[in-house]
């Protein structure tokens, strides 16, 4: 089965009917642990569409008794989404620099989403992964945010090569997340969406919910 990757048209060609709902941060209620790794002064990485947040919650009680879920990363400024994608095309294009635009843009993709269409600065993605009762990490295969050549493609959701134990790890998460409503981007285990124009394209909705959000 093919991957549809951010870059395809299809992807931006889904309309935006943004249904306004606001930015609600994951620390509220105390329910959802959040790794403050990336924190800046306005923990702009810490909110998510309340929508967005709702379902998480929901999937976090679908989970096995003694596992939570924690989030690395929500919202992300359209700036910084910018210099995300600009920097990994610029190692990309030093390392494949036969490679035309568009297959740039596409290889890119697969790690960071192009700025116009990233489910990350319309508040409607977050990255996250699965901790123990003692807010241990579990086994995953890869580290949150590993990028394709870092991890060997093992970064995949489907990835061969991957331990049976991180298998049934990323199983668990996406059992819980898809019933919740949100889709996986099949190259990162750790993305998951809801109300995005990704979103909108693999379930079949005719519309995305959320478009760019404005911020904290």
């Amino acid at each position: 089965m093919s991957i549809v990757l951010m870059s395809d048209p299809r992807v931006a060609a889904i309309p935006v009917s943004d249904n306004g709902e606001p930015l609600a941060d994951v620390r509220s209620g105390g329910e959802l642990l959040l790794d403050d790794s990336r924190s800046d002064p306005a923990y702009a990485f810490a909110h998510l569409r309340s929508g967005v947040l709702d379902r998480l919650l929901q999937a976090q009680l679908l989970l096995p008794e003694g596992l939570r879920l924690l989030v690395v990363e929500g919202f992300r400024p359209p700036a910084l989404q910018q210099r995300y994608f600009e920097e990994y095309a610029a190692e990309l294009r030093a390392a494949h620099g036969d490679w035309p635009p568009e297959e740039l843009r596409s290889q890119a993709s697969r790690y960071v989403s192009p700025p116009e269409i990233a489910p990350h600065s319309a508040g409607a993605a977050v990255d996250l992964t699965l901790v123990d009762a003692d807010g241990t990490e579990l086994d995953m295969g890869t580290r949150v945010n590993a990028s394709p050549e870092e991890s060997g493609g093992r970064c995949y959701t489907l990835a061969d090569g991957l331990s049976h134990e991180a298998r049934l790890h990323r199983a668990t998460l996406s059992r819980a997340l898809t019933a919740a409503g949100l889709v996986n981007y099949p190259t990162e285990w750790w993305h998951w969406s809801f109300g995005d124009r990704y979103w909108a394209l693999m379930t079949g909705k005719p519309e995305a919910l959320y478009g760019p959000a404005s911020g904290t």
